[in-house]
């Protein structure tokens, strides 16, 4: 296997990046050695400083495992990677190495916002619903404005999720939008449609108020699920 030479502009990023590519695109497969630092560092045309870099956070994405004084091998990324991993791989220019990242996560961010406002329905209490409330009606008094409609739309998705009282849901949400939804960023016509959809959010704003759990999981869903036909659009908007 070669490597085209890395031009001297950030060489870490770039040999980082198409490491992890090979290794998330099955060029190398579990339990593969990778080739030696020294090795890795004439194929690149770098320093090993750029490639040890490189290596280093191919492990703490659960890529590789890196053992002192021995081989680098490859992880099986299915087994061994978390959502850090579709966060870089969602932020990378290039060409995505997992070609439905796109349409898998929307439909995380689809099942997590039905089912945290499911258990927001049943768990929230009296301040956590009426900020809530108040989180909706900010949402609404940025119409007609889409750029201030979606840091609104995002503060109230956060008390929804904070007022699910599920932390594991808490941490994925910041994930998803950590840079304005990095991994999360819904196509442009569809994102529109969804912010401007001011009925609906009062709708779930009102479901969640009266504790009715089914029928706030049922508008979340129906409000952030992917349209039949648009599973393949990019993240990237």
């Amino acid at each position: 296997m070669t490597f085209d030479p890395i031009p001297r502009h950030s060489v870490s990023d770039q040999v980082f990046g198409r490491l992890r590519d090979a290794v998330v695109s099955g060029r190398y497969a579990a339990d593969e050695p990778l080739p030696s630092e020294r090795e890795l560092a004439t194929l690149f045309g770098v320093n090993r400083h750029a490639v040890r870099e490189a290596l280093r956070r191919l492990q703490q994405l659960g890529l590789v495992k890196v053992s002192q004084g021995g081989a680098t091998r490859v992880l099986d990324w299915r087994s061994t990677a978390g959502l850090d991993l579709a966060m870089v791989l969602a932020g990378a220019e290039d060409v995505l190495p997992v070609a439905t990242l796109g349409r898998d996560v929307l439909e995380m961010r689809a099942c997590i916002g039905a089912d945290a406002a499911r258990l927001c329905a049943e768990r929230s209490d009296p301040s956590a619903r009426a900020a809530i409330a108040a989180a909706v009606e900010a949402y609404a008094q940025a119409v007609p404005d889409l750029e201030q409609m979606g840091a609104a739309d995002r503060a109230l998705w956060r008390r929804i999720v904070e007022g699910s009282g599920n932390i594991a849901y808490l941490l994925a949400f910041n994930s998803l939008t950590a840079g304005t939804l990095a991994i999360g960023s819904v196509p442009a016509p569809r994102r529109t449609a969804e912010l401007l959809d001011v009925t609906a959010h009062r709708r779930l704003s009102e479901l969640i108020t009266a504790g009715d759990a089914p029928g706030a999981e049922s508008a979340a869903r129906s409000l952030l699920a992917v349209p039949a036909g648009r599973e393949s659009e990019s993240t990237h908007s």
